[in-house]
């Protein structure tokens, strides 16, 4: 069990909450879903996942804001939200009240999932939330505490190799790499145009993502030992012809900013 509620919670409740505050692009909830877009936006046959989530138990893993949870709530999925931010678990209930769909929403921390009891999840959806921690090995601990015995598990996460790197990094001929590449190091930089609406640089008062580097050899190596087999992995690129380059569209055709990651859990297999 991690001591939450230290320096690194208080600052992303913190931020989350304010990003909430300014509407942020993923704490808008999903309210034009039925079953079938549902269906495409969580592309589980692509991933190798079952898709037939009907009654399935699924953990929303910090993936608060009333789309994933809303998503996984229509295909019949028996889904719980665990977010650090109480305005991101608000919007997900009001998804849940505008379909008419229930689930369960529970506030803390990813590196402390005993607020879970004992519920043994089919499938640990996570979106990109795992760099907002420094020691990714405490959340995958977790995760194997909560996942049955053959249920999967999704990661997203920064592309390792390009954590800090952004459009903002063109010298005229590429991005440049400035961070160092290991496990921890800060980074941190200016949300893109695309988070916001209204405000391309964000509004006033919103701190920047506090983010920290994960490699790939401790991300796969930990899962391992933790009782998990690879069974998929992508990398998520644009693709944006002609993009001009500096741009982030450019950006992320050289250089994918995010991997996707589906591993199986058998209990018994950790090393």
């Amino acid at each position: 069990m991690f001591a939450v509620q230290d320096e690194i919670y208080r600052y992303n409740a913190e931020r989350w909450e304010a990003l909430v505050e300014a509407d942020a692009l993923f704490t808008r909830p999903m309210l034009d879903l039925d079953e079938e877009k549902a269906r495409a936006y969580l592309g589980l046959e692509r991933l190798g996942v079952p898709g037939d989530v009907a009654g399935r138990k699924v953990l929303c893993l910090a993936s608060g804001g009333g789309q994933q949870s809303a998503a996984f709530a229509l295909l019949g999925a028996d889904v719980t939200v665990f977010d650090i931010s109480s305005g991101q678990l608000e919007r997900d209930r009001s998804a849940a009240d505008h379909y008419g769909v229930a689930l369960r929403t529970v506030q803390g921390d990813m590196r402390d999932l005993s607020p879970l009891g004992d519920t043994a999840f089919d499938l640990v959806w996570h979106p990109y939330s795992l760099t907002f921690v420094p020691d990714s090995r405490v959340v995958f601990h977790e995760v194997a505490q909560v996942i049955a015995n053959g249920g999967h598990y999704y990661l997203m996460c920064a592309n390792p190799f390009f954590s800090g790197l952004t459009h903002h990094s063109w010298n005229g001929e590429g991005y440049t790499l400035t961070q160092p590449y290991t496990d921890e190091a800060a980074t941190s930089y200016p949300d893109q145009d695309w988070v916001y609406t209204r405000a391309p640089s964000g509004p006033p008062g919103i701190r920047e993502p506090r983010e920290y580097r994960q490699t790939l050899s401790r991300i796969v190596n930990t899962l391992i030992g933790e009782g998990f087999t690879l069974t998929h992995l992508s990398e998520v690129r644009g693709d944006y012809p002609g993009a001009e380059p500096g741009s982030w569209a450019h950006f992320t055709g050289v250089a994918p900013p995010w991997l996707e990651f589906v591993w199986q859990y058998r209990s018994g297999q950790a090393v």
